[in-house]
């Protein structure tokens, strides 16, 4: 009788999050999809908070308290998102203010955000560039216990950071427009001949971002502010065991004005392996409306390419 001990591997939960809404929504719609998201979902873990347009925050940040409770009490983990890019005085003192507090587990989107929250629990986001295992390590010994990478990195630099992560867990965006930049000047603003102090709210005419074409009429982009996105959406169902192969525990969906319930209900049985990933990418397709999928950064070549591996 052999007396070789054999290990069993099990691999780390996953966990399923909704990240923060990036776009422009009137207070209603956002208390109807997170009561859904509450009710109807699976979801472990919810972001809330602005990150695209400081601007947006007098009329969202009063629903708060309302709907962060209804996620509690569904049994929903909360995290406040921060700003992505911060500009004066009165965005440094608001991002000073949140990350002072001890009441949220937070997400950090900029450096500044990180110095607040250095020394305690915190969560890293996309719009934050870790490229490498020097940059995880050095935000580990700073207190993050969760990076989202972002979006642009390949199958095999998510691999090498997840190897290196240590007691980081490490999340991905596998659903919705990609974030690609961040900029001071107001995109959605000047499309409509307004300057950005006088923007009007534009940015709230186009749900998911306005369409943006190449000179000879090609989708290309999506503007959301000050935001800049992918046209195409982030697909990666078809990816979700290699993801959690390689290391990935956590999956994240970003909110679009798609049935978010239904998407989330596609990801989670994914994940707990009663559906293939091939079923769930052609169950997805349809409730993508004109966002076609996209997964080229994921194999490597340009994101807006989607490859048929997953089909």
């Amino acid at each position: 009788m052999s007396t070789t001990a054999t290990t069993v591997t099990t691999p780390p939960p996953a966990r399923l999050v909704l990240g923060p809404m990036l776009f422009n929504r009137p207070p209603a719609t956002l208390h109807d999809l997170y009561a859904r998201i509450a009710d109807e979902t699976d979801i472990d873990v919810v972001h809330l908070g602005e990150v695209v347009c400081a601007k947006r925050m007098p009329f969202i940040d009063p629903h708060l308290p309302a709907i962060i409770d209804r996620l509690r009490r569904a049994g929903k983990q909360v995290v406040i998102s921060t700003l992505a890019l911060v500009q004066g005085a009165r965005e440094t003192a608001l991002v000073r203010d949140l990350t002072a507090s001890d009441d949220w587990l937070i997400e950090a989107n900029d450096m500044s955000a990180i110095h607040g929250l250095s020394g305690r629990p915190h969560v890293v986001g996309p719009h934050v560039n870790v490229y490498n295992p020097a940059s995880l390590a050095c935000l580990a010994a700073l207190g993050a216990v969760r990076v989202c990478l972002p979006a642009e990195l390949p199958m095999a630099g998510i691999a090498a950071l997840a190897a290196a992560r240590g007691a980081v867990a490490i999340e991905v965006q596998v659903f919705g427009r990609a974030p690609l930049a961040i900029s001071a000047r107001c995109y959605h603003a000047r499309a409509h001949g307004l300057h950005k102090d006088g923007c009007r709210y534009v940015c709230g005419q186009d749900p998911d971002g306005m369409p943006v074409d190449t000179v000879d009429g090609q989708p290309f982009l999506a503007v959301n502010g000050l935001q800049t996105l992918s046209h195409g959406c982030l697909e990666l169902s078809g990816w979700i065991d290699d993801l959690r192969t390689a290391g990935v525990t956590g999956f994240r969906l970003s909110p679009h004005s798609v049935d978010m319930v239904a998407v989330a209900g596609i990801y989670r049985a994914v994940i707990d392996g009663r559906m293939a990933g091939s079923d769930a990418a052609a169950s997805i397709r349809p409730l993508l409306g004109e966002m076609p999928p996209i997964n080229g950064f994921l194999a490597g070549g340009a994101g807006m390419a989607w490859h048929p591996r997953a089909e």
